[in-house]
């Protein structure tokens, strides 16, 4: 008897579902034209405002070409590629309008130009036009401490949405890896659409780390304990690659840094045919000046870290393997060593990290040794180069690594990240000599060190000059013309 009542009840539960099922197609499909057509709307209302825009005094169209950089005031290599960029097009196009949308509102346009200047050896030739956006709060990761890509991304969407509201541009650059804008500006802002990305937002390492639940700085202990939150974890960034790949294959021309991010966007957004390498330009012929041979003022050996104040740099790794590496020397009574960090901060949380890595070098007692040097001049970080013995990287997976080039370049000997860039693209042999070293754990990056400076000095100045020989292909000139090939087709 209670078995048929349950079967009623549950016959009648489907009939009222399927009573629904109808009118809430017709609902849903009234409401999606509609969408369509206030979207179109504002999409005609836009191209309006956009020809207003671009028309020159002289009464001609003038072209519009926008990057979307929320962070043009910081110092690192994403800045230098969008600097770079900006001068090469220049260069091509003297006659259009370019436009910087930014979220440095607390300082000028002029203050931002000189800080390029200053940093980066770079001065455009004709003005730049930026428009500051109040809204870089929303992708900001400490707005999300939970469910932070996800969270940044839908952020990126509406800070796209207020730079597109005050400039409708006719060519558009994500040239930071917001790819949930490229959609808003292509199919609302009728623009063409273009994206160099540094390193893709989710990838296939990371989806195995949380699947193999190790520890990671984007995969808390808690989760890795916990089986069911990593299924959770593996479930959402698996829909979340699926959108990324979605959005990203809007883009009318892709630039990738290097092999690794290629290798990565190819599988997530599956446009080989639009999609180039573009090394990123690091100002190799600045550092050929520097003198090969080891020139010290202070005896011992500098060690020098080039790298914004990141969680993914993982500067602990330098402080712990320095640490450890000091204990060792002590007791073999070797030269002084010394560490310096040199990196840009671009906001507080950067600095609280800076903080913790002070904290961590006197948990470690290598205080005295280690030194950090925040946003400072270029001619600054070209002297700390001049003088280090070796150049530390330690990033997992870094997507290119600029200041790896650079410490090539200035003639220091690179230890870097056995991963990503550094091992595909750069720290690979010239003409079958070495061009540096590659390592991993505290204890690798220990032992080399060591190893390092073990060698003589006549072993030490060939590897500085295979290395430096190695990184001309990273050179601004190359940049420029690969560049330039790769975003012609938005121009057509």
């Amino acid at each position: 008897m209670a078995e048929g009542e349950e079967s009623w009840y549950l016959c009648k539960l489907l009939r009222f579902f399927y009573s629904l099922f109808f009118p809430g197609l017709i609902v849903c499909g009234t409401l999606c034209v509609c969408l369509v057509i206030v979207l179109w709307g504002i999409r005609l209302l836009l191209q309006r405002k956009k020809k207003l825009v671009s028309t020159s005094k002289n009464g001609k169209n003038q072209m519009v070409i926008a990057f979307f950089h929320p962070y043009c005031n910081a110092g690192g290599g994403g800045e230098r590629v969008l600097w770079c960029a900006l001068r090469a097009l220049q260069k091509k196009y003297p006659e259009a309008v370019y436009v910087v949308y930014t979220g440095d509102v607390n300082v000028s346009g002029q203050q931002i130009l000189e800080g390029a200047f200053r940093r980066f050896n770079i001065r455009l030739i004709h003005p730049v036009q930026f428009v500051f956006l109040r809204k870089r709060y929303l992708v900001e990761d400490s707005l999300y401490p939970h469910f932070t890509l996800l969270g940044q991304s839908l952020g990126s969407i509406f800070l796209g949405w207020e730079a597109l509201m005050q400039c409708v541009p006719d060519v558009y650059i994500d040239s930071m890896g917001y790819a949930f804008t490229l959609p808003l500006f292509k199919y609302i802002g009728g623009c063409q659409v273009g994206s160099y990305v540094h390193y893709p937002t989710i990838s296939t390492d990371m989806l195995s780390v949380v699947k193999n639940q190790n520890i990671g700085f984007n995969n808390a202990a808690f989760i890795t304990r916990n089986p069911f939150l990593s299924k959770v974890k593996l479930i959402y960034y698996y829909l979340f690659a699926f959108i990324y790949g979605l959005v990203g294959s809007c883009s009318d021309v892709v630039m990738v840094n290097s092999s690794w991010t290629l290798n990565h966007i190819l599988s997530l957004w599956k446009v080989g045919n639009c999609t180039n390498i573009v090394y990123p330009p690091c100002d190799v012929q600045t550092f050929l000046d520097i003198p090969l041979h080891e020139k010290k003022v202070t005896p011992g050996h500098l060690l020098v870290s080039v790298g914004q104040f990141r969680p993914e740099k993982n500067h602990p790794l330098q402080i712990r393997a320095f640490a450890k590496l000091l204990n060792k020397k002590m007791v073999e009574s070797s030269p002084s060593l010394k560490l310096v960090l040199i990196g840009g901060c671009r906001n507080k949380d950067d600095e609280l990290r800076v903080n913790q890595l002070r904290r961590l070098s006197e948990d470690l007692g290598v205080q005295e040794y280690v030194e950090f040097k925040i946003n400072i001049p270029f001619d600054e970080l070209k002297n700390y180069l001049s003088e280090a013995t070796i150049g530390l990287h330690t990033m997992w997976n870094e997507h290119f690594g600029i200041g790896v080039v650079e410490c090539m370049a200035a003639g220091t000997i690179i230890l870097a990240h056995n991963s990503g860039g550094p091992k595909l693209d750069i720290v690979v042999p010239h003409e079958g000599d070495i061009t540096g070293f590659l390592a991993e754990s505290e204890e690798d990056y220990a032992e080399t060190i060591a190893h390092i400076l073990s060698m003589s000095a006549e072993k030490r100045l060939q590897i500085r000059k295979s290395a430096r020989a190695s990184v001309s292909r990273f050179s601004d000139q190359e940049f420029e013309v690969t560049f330039l090939s790769s975003v012609e087709k938005l121009f057509k």
